[in-house]
């Protein structure tokens, strides 16, 4: 049976059309995703991120041990400062990536992706339990306590302060978070965003959350699915678990070596990573744009290179179209020697090749 959110009756209400993602029922789209995400381009989004996980770790030793676990360097988090980071196998294959919040000296809130929230602790206990110092350290796996939604978009800091009497999150910064009072309530919001626009999410008990999305929505935030979430973060090349992300394929690969802190000592799977750094990566994550007419790529189609002697050389992880750019756009793994910008490639969509090139991430760049 799949899981619900605790803003399930919510999105019924508002007509949002209900799909299986990750072993929940969660709306994709409200109106159409195409509008929901020009409202995130232009004004105000509002997302249900409720399903993700929330794991605080608590104790003396808790930065030593998130240090030893994760790709990031946690000594550099300050209370009330958070980081993207990825949590990695001994072979450098991703777990997950997350984020984590600095909430005081001795605790920290991970985020998790919902569909790894089991994999996600049991890797982590698995560390613990062989940690020099785990009596220093705890685990609490809160995902069933606690929900979230996501206020995203050029608007969002004119309209969040309202709903938090005597409180202003528009005051935090980018990888800031704050603990705020909502209806007598202590919630925690924090500014990073998935979209590539400027934004929030507040992390609430679930006995709150309902309210909260109310408020935000009564403030002019429009309510938008995962189909919009999908098209945005494609637009700005976030990766996302299980397509450009999964145990199989390393942070360098994915080209996310910047989060890879391999000066901060040792941690799980760096000496792979160390070695893909200095002697290089058998495939690469690109972007690309299709240069013809042809139907949006889509996950799984066959990427192949460009010329007379045009062989397979990888697949699409990620394909849509843009609706800010108004052409098909993707993200896919191929050789190092094809992932140079203004490359040529094909992509095979429904048995026939069609044209497509290289190019910078991100893919959508939003005017100055």
């Amino acid at each position: 049976m799949l899981k619900r959110t605790p803003l399930f009756a919510a999105h019924q209400q508002l007509g949002g059309r209900l799909v299986e993602f990750g072993g929940w029922e969660m709306p994709v789209q409200y109106t159409s995703i195409v509008e929901e995400h020009q409202a995130v381009r232009q004004a105000a989004g509002l997302f249900d991120i409720s399903h993700m996980g929330e794991v605080f770790v608590r104790g003396a030793a808790a930065e030593a041990f998130l240090n030893a676990t994760l790709t990031n360097d946690v000594r550099k988090l300050t209370p009330g400062t958070g980081q993207y980071t990825l949590m990695c196998n001994e072979r450098g294959g991703v777990v997950d990536d997350l984020y984590c919040y600095r909430l005081a000296p001795a605790e920290f809130l991970l985020i998790i992706n919902a569909a790894r929230i089991p994999d996600d602790v049991a890797w982590l206990e698995q560390r613990l339990a062989a940690f020099p110092q785990k009596d220093a350290v705890t685990l609490l796996n809160a995902s069933d306590e606690m929900a979230a939604v996501a206020l995203q978009g050029p608007r969002a800091r004119g309209l969040i302060d309202p709903c938090f009497a005597g409180g202003q999150p528009s005051t935090l910064k980018k990888n800031q978070i704050g603990s705020f009072r909502f209806n007598g309530t202590s919630v925690w919001v924090g500014c990073t965003g998935y979209t590539g626009e400027d934004g929030f999410e507040i992390i609430a008990p679930a006995a709150q959350i309902t309210a909260i999305w109310n408020a935000l929505l009564a403030a002019g935030a429009k309510p938008c699915g995962l189909g919009a979430r999908d098209t945005l973060r494609t637009e700005v090349c976030y990766p996302l678990y299980g397509h450009e992300l999964n145990e199989d394929t390393t942070p360098i690969e994915a080209g996310l070596g910047f989060f890879v802190a391999l000066d901060k000592g040792e941690f799980t799977g760096r000496s792979v990573l160390a070695g893909q750094k200095a002697n290089g990566v058998t495939k690469r994550c690109v972007a690309f744009k299709m240069t013809g007419k042809s139907a949006p790529p889509r996950p799984h189609y066959a990427i192949f290179s460009a010329g007379p002697d045009a062989a397979k050389v990888g697949e699409v992880v990620s394909g849509t179209q843009s609706p800010s750019l108004g052409i098909g756009i993707g993200l896919g793994y191929v050789p190092p020697a094809l992932a140079r910008p203004e490359t040529p490639l094909q992509i095979e969509i429904r048995g026939q090749c069609f044209p497509a090139m290289v190019v910078p991430k991100p893919i959508y760049r939003k005017a100055v």
